[in-house]
């Protein structure tokens, strides 16, 4: 009750959500600070919720979870499941393996410094950066995974304990469901199969992280006559190269939208949300249910501290499908050819433009000035004076507005969008489209984004945004009855990959609904994850006696 009112009381201050934030976390610091000077545990209401946590150490946070994650070309994502003869032995050499692990202090103080003065030295020398050999090493575990362990805690999430495929048909994923068994969502078999955690593994090369995972793989004696860990599934993803660099492969500019944490992001652009630490962290300021609801704040054991949930999600794109479909349906703009029109279409579908410019900002025309600007390409918020009543600058719907509909939850108070932030880690996977592809307008390889967001809460989080927001017609709420807004074009889904419809991608027409003949995104896996602390790895899960005679 104390948390939830005090949280209350900050956001009702007439503040900016950045200063109410660190407002929040600071009140909590003096907390913990008053605490070590009296020696003393809070009062029996504090210490429910404010158990006198250390000020955040990013020492001890796993380093792709925060300040943009770990820097990467390349990515391979090592699926395993514990063997199980030999659990008390893969925690044993577990405790091995944490030396490896890179932390977010790691990645702010070395890695992107070390990046950064690379491409200084470089432009002063006027030539290209030349090659720097970075690594990166992060882990996390499954709910079936902490139950082989013997770590049995309730961690305070239910998606999380249900596991991903329990939970597939509630997400919209494509599937059936037969008269006598649960639904079986079309997913690829080794997403079926028990997986107890996943090892993320970045690199600047292909042989940096081959080299890194060989390492793993010899720790954890994968090649040992009984290994302790058998892998499920790898799958690698890596940075598009030239001109599409930092865009997923329908080639919209990404990660532009992702929150700042307060006291971990210095200098937030303008636009960019703040939120308290516990949105995305375990145990921090603001890891609780909606804030501004009754009740009570979500009760997780101590090792938790610090540690956040990972929502994996292996999506496979429709790019040629998706091409024909904008070439094919044009808007009808005075003054715009008919290309610069389905150009239009795709940016309206988005809310940017593939130079990353938002529509709200930049309506009918591209402006990739705008979009490479940190300083202005995220600085809106759907309040110019017509934008929460009509579709002109951009469609209620679209991608980026249903994700992270900024003004449309104005009306619902400060405490409205925060507790279903994510920040969002991902990369993309394939090669690019092929000429015989274009041609045909039909993929024959595939591709995709390997989707991976963290949250302290999957229910607010990743689930609510898929569920609640982009798989819900009449979300945001509140708009012209004559103007549902539809579905989330990009990710919004039904079960039989039925025909979809959104209204407002005409702004001439903003009644007219368009219909979405196919999904162009189309889940085949995931999992949730939980991804411990570097202490909690040390003292809770790894274990300190010898391994038996493999």
């Amino acid at each position: 009750m104390a948390q939830t009112l005090m949280y209350l009381v900050i956001t009702s201050m007439h503040l900016s959500p950045a200063a109410r934030a660190r407002l929040y976390n600071q009140t909590i610091s003096l907390v913990y600070y008053i605490c070590t000077l009296t020696n003393n545990a809070p009062s029996s209401d504090l210490a429910d919720v404010f158990p006198c946590s250390p000020p955040l150490d990013l020492g001890k946070v796993q380093g792709d979870i925060l300040a943009g994650g770990l820097p990467k070309k390349t990515e391979t994502c090592y699926f395993f499941r514990i063997n199980d003869a030999y659990v008390h032995e893969f925690r044993t050499q577990l405790g091995k393996l944490v030396p490896l692990i890179t932390s977010t202090a790691e990645v702010i103080n070395d890695q992107r410094k070390q990046l950064a003065q690379n491409k200084k030295d470089a432009a002063e020398k006027k030539i290209t950066p030349p090659h720097l050999k970075l690594s990166g090493v992060n882990i996390s575990f499954s709910t079936k995974g902490l139950k082989k362990m013997g770590i049995t805690d309730e961690i305070g999430d239910a998606a999380f304990d249900a596991g991903m495929l329990a939970g597939a048909k509630e997400l919209g994923d494509i599937g059936t469901s037969p008269s006598n068994g649960p639904f079986d969502p079309d997913w690829i078999p080794a997403f079926k199969q028990e997986i107890d955690g996943l090892i993320l593994i970045t690199g600047d090369s292909y042989a940096t992280v081959a080299e890194k995972l060989a390492e793993i793989e010899k720790i954890l004696l994968v090649q040992a006559r009984n290994p302790i860990i058998h892998e499920v599934i790898r799958l690698v993803g890596d940075v598009r190269s030239g001109k599409e660099k930092g865009h997923e492969h329908f080639g919209f500019q990404d990660g532009i939208s992702n929150p700042a944490v307060t006291d971990v992001d210095a200098n937030p652009n303008p636009g960019q949300q703040v939120v308290p630490q516990g949105i995305i962290l375990l145990g921090r300021p603001g890891d609780a249910p909606t804030l501004g609801t009754p009740a009570a704040p979500v009760t997780r054991p101590h090792w938790a501290l610090d540690g956040s949930f990972l929502s994996f999600r292996y999506l496979f794109q429709l790019v040629p499908e998706f091409n024909a479909f904008l070439k094919n349906n044009p808007i009808p703009i005075t003054g715009l050819t008919r290309e610069q029109g389905s150009e239009l279409l795709g940016a309206r579908l988005v809310g940017r433009w593939k130079s990353g410019a938002p529509v709200d900002l930049a309506p009918l025309h591209d402006d990739p000035v705008l979009g490479q600007d940190p300083l202005r390409n995220n600085n809106f918020h759907y309040t110019f004076p017509d934008d929460q009543q009509t579709q002109t600058r951009c469609p209620f719907a679209a991608h980026l507005r249903k994700t992270n509909p900024r003004g449309d939850l104005d009306q619902f108070g400060p405490n409205a969008l925060p507790p279903h932030r994510i920040i969002r880690s991902g990369i993309a996977f394939g090669p690019e489209v092929s000429a015989v592809e274009a041609a045909s307008e039909k993929t024959h390889l595939p591709r995709g984004l390997l989707f991976i967001a963290y949250q302290s809460n999957i229910e607010q989080g990743f689930q609510f945004i898929q569920q609640s927001w982009s798989n819900t017609p009449k979300f945001p709420p509140r708009k012209p009855a004559n103007e549902i807004p539809g579905f989330d074009p990009i990710i919004g889904q039904t079960n039989d990959d039925g025909v979809r419809t959104l209204s407002g991608t005409d702004p001439n027409s903003q009644t007219a609904n368009l219909k979405l003949p196919k999904q162009w995104v189309v889940p085949k896996g995931g999992e949730y994850f939980f991804s411990p602390s570097i202490p909690a790895l040390k003292e809770r899960f790894a274990l300190t006696e010898p391994s038996s005679e493999l």
